[in-house]
């Protein structure tokens, strides 16, 4: 007569072997992220070791700082830049895998206060100067900082602008400066004011896309984490639904 104790315990140790297998496959990547992508790539992340058993310890700043970093030998393994000239430099000079780059999100750049009507939804308060101050990050180092200086030079306003402009390190330090009154408004990431397609606070003007480059994100894997199979995995998890579904809640567009 069949027993289904007596295979009790071929079953456990199948599971058991299957758990261990599962745990052995599982591994870690070291991740450089843009700042402006910082609270999308941390929802993606946790979801993302909920699926496939890797986890993403994930580092954000200014996209040239990383450069710089990545070039000295820091031990990133993927990195999210905030343009697609960064990672295409890094392929260039052997710093990483050419076929793993791609676009994983379209940014959208925002004046924004963090008060009720002070910026109006065309953006003239730039030009009536009813602030001291305005801040952006540095385009320098900045993506965003850059498509920002873009936007005053097309409005004709960078260099009546230029005494009030405040520079943050990153987009992150930008909305910093605002957030906390330091200056009245500023250039920032839609995503760091949007979630699921509303303005979470303050006030904005969403800045039409022909004023600056597009801002095209890319990602890639880099040299040092070739060998590394969450690393691969990572790249592949974003291009997939559930990640697609936190990018444009957060004001993203996507490349198809």
């Amino acid at each position: 007569m069949f027993s289904f104790l007596a295979l009790l315990p071929r079953v456990l140790a199948g599971l058991v072997g299957g758990l261990a297998a599962l745990a052995a496959q599982a591994g870690q990547v070291q991740v450089a992220v843009a700042a402006n992508f910082t609270a999308p790539m941390q929802a993606i992340a946790a979801q993302f070791a909920k699926d496939t058993g890797h986890t993403a310890e994930l580092s954000f700043g200014a996209t040239g700082k990383f450069y710089a970093q990545i070039r000295s030998g820091a031990p990133f393994e993927v990195f999210l830049s905030a343009d697609d000239t960064t990672p295409a430099r890094l392929v260039a000079e052997g710093g990483a895998l050419a076929a793993s780059r791609m676009t994983y999100a379209l940014g959208s750049l925002v004046l924004w206060s963090a008060k009720p009507g002070v910026v109006d939804a065309e953006g003239k308060v730039l030009a009536s100067g009813n602030f001291a101050h305005l801040a952006l990050a540095n385009p320098k180092l900045a993506p965003y900082g850059a498509a920002a200086m873009q936007v005053l030079t097309q409005l004709g306003l960078a260099e009546t602008l230029r005494p009030r402009l405040v520079m943050g390190e990153s987009i992150a330090q930008a909305y910093q400066f605002v957030h906390t009154g330091n200056a009245e408004l500023g250039f920032v990431a839609l995503s760091q004011v949007m979630k699921d397609g509303a303005i979470t606070s303050g006030s904005a003007w969403r800045v039409p896309a022909e004023l600056h480059a597009p801002i095209r994100q890319d990602a890639v894997v880099l040299t040092r984490g070739q060998a590394n199979p969450a690393a691969g995995a990572l790249l592949e998890y974003l291009k997939g639904p559930a990640a697609r579904a936190v990018i444009r809640s957060y004001g993203y567009g996507i490349a198809e």
